[in-house]
């Protein structure tokens, strides 16, 4: 077991929210940000926002890494945890991938992960910064092998490299391309920080009433899917 503190990155406030309930987490403010505070198996945890995207994730970590460090809160391990898009065959809405490796697509730049006790990595997840749906991009990543699209833990793994700070993640399948509910009308639909823009959701479904019962079952499968990725990056935080 080593010593410091686990921070718990979350993109949206959706997989945030879990990850406080599974901690019974309070909120504090360390270094000047909002954080939630709480303990996994007698280590303090910490439980943050890291918001949607490469930029943000890569930003909000730099930060919360720095305020930590600070406040006398060193961090010892980061875990990411949220929600994927799963790609390719043997996927399926639910699965918890643990990533043995990173890759952000832009830069190639890939990152290992390690993995906590108990946790058995496996597949590759590439961190994007669009919504991916064209099928012959699709396949040349599933030839690449990767299992799984993200939009943060590559950014989140950079900075950690960064810092010497050892990271992994936990992220639940929450949709597949190949099941024809997502369109790029999702990503419009979201604010930075991940919460769902109610206007925009309303216009769009105006717009388009039949986007309706796929907007619900990606609502359902997002959250169901967040739930299990915070009590398994609870559970890992308490095993560092």
């Amino acid at each position: 077991m080593s010593a410091g503190t686990v921070l718990v990155a979350a993109p949206m406030r959706s997989e945030l929210r879990p990850v406080v309930r599974a901690l019974s987490a309070r909120r504090a403010v360390v270094g000047g940000l909002d954080v939630h505070r709480g303990r996994a198996g007698g280590r303090q945890v910490v439980a943050a926002l890291i918001g949607v995207g490469p930029e943000a994730a890569r930003r909000a970590t730099e930060r919360l890494l720095d305020a930590m460090t600070r406040s006398d809160m060193a961090v010892s391990h980061v875990v990411v945890s949220g929600i994927a898009g799963g790609i390719g065959p043997g996927i399926s809405v639910g699965d918890t991938v643990v990533p043995d490796s990173v890759v952000d697509l832009r830069s190639g730049r890939e990152f290992r992960a390690a993995p906590p006790p108990g946790a058995t990595p496996a597949g590759r997840i590439a961190t994007v910064d669009e919504l991916i749906l064209d099928e012959a991009r699709l396949a040349a990543l599933v030839d690449r092998r990767f299992v799984a699209l993200d939009m943060e833990t590559a950014a989140v793994a950079e900075v950690c490299e960064a810092h010497g700070c050892p990271w992994s993640a936990f992220r639940v399948i929450s949709d597949r391309p190949q099941d024809g509910l997502l369109s790029d009308d999702v990503m419009d639909m979201l604010r930075p920080d991940g919460s769902v823009d109610a206007w925009a959701a309303l216009r769009t479904i105006v717009a388009r009433p039949r986007r309706l019962p796929a907007l619900v079952r990606l609502g359902r499968d997002a959250g169901s899917a967040a739930s299990k990725a915070a009590r398994a990056a609870v559970e890992a935080a308490g095993a560092l």
